[in-house]
């Protein structure tokens, strides 16, 4: 196990976990390193474990600065490479103070004392304990897998929705200039009818009112006629 103090971590996360550095304290355990080694990174200053991660080469020495030393004369030339396998998001970290007391690793402590098991910066923990950690560390990173999945899924079917909603509910500009072709044809046939059913009853009226005058006016010259004719009929007197 690797543990980093928080700011040196952070460091090591920003390089996706591509090296760990140590100092000649740890060069004889770091001889001992070989590739396909598994080791799980632990932060002094939270408590947490947030990654796993396998060795993928020997140690080699690199005085190149990359992290910042937290006691007097501490360096970092002693490294190996990594290859991450599991990295948490932060709010998934797991918290050491839940879980730490159920190690074998820590028992040689008192239990109030456990986390002073971890003071050094590196471990070789039990096989069991290795795998109590790293299996939470599975069983929190495919719960994320299975939400972030059901999420993308949602997603993809609000999508399909709105698409469908779209393409029904908007007229194109085509059924725009028909809707309003057939309005104007629907107002001038109107129009047209109103006209000829308003000219119909004009003519209408205007031929009633001429008969009636042309009657009363026949009516009126032929009455006068008449008289006259009645008077010539009857019998002078002599």
């Amino acid at each position: 196990m690797f543990v980093e103090a928080p700011q040196n971590f952070e460091v090591t996360r920003e390089i996706d976990f591509s090296l760990f550095g140590m100092g000649p304290k740890y060069r004889r355990r770091a001889e001992r390193m070989q590739p396909q080694d598994r080791v799980l990174f632990y932060v002094n200053g939270i408590r947490k474990w947030p990654a796993s991660a396998t060795i993928t080469s020997t140690y080699f020495e690199d005085n190149s600065p990359l992290w910042s030393p937290t006691t007097r004369n501490e360096s970092f030339q002693y490294r190996v490479k990594l290859k991450a396998d599991i990295v948490l998001d932060e709010e998934d970290y797991i918290d050491a103070m839940i879980l730490g007391p159920r190690l074998d690793y820590v028992k040689r402590w008192a239990p109030e004392n456990w986390p002073l098991a971890f003071w050094d910066r590196l471990h070789l923990l039990p096989q069991r304990d290795f795998r109590l950690i790293e299996g939470e560390m599975e069983r929190i990173a495919e719960r994320n897998k299975r939400s972030n999945r059901h999420r993308t899924n949602n997603r993809g079917s609000h999508a399909i929705h709105d698409d469908t909603f779209e393409e029904t509910s908007e007229p194109s500009q085509d059924q725009d200039e028909a809707m309003l072709e057939d309005a104007d044809e629907q107002a001038r046939d109107q129009g047209d009818a109103m006209v000829e059913d308003t000219n119909g009853h004009a003519r209408n009226q205007g031929e009633a009112m001429f008969a009636d005058t042309n009657e009363q006016a026949r009516d009126h010259y032929e009455a006068p006629f008449a008289e006259q004719s009645d008077d010539d009929d009857r019998p002078t007197e002599n």
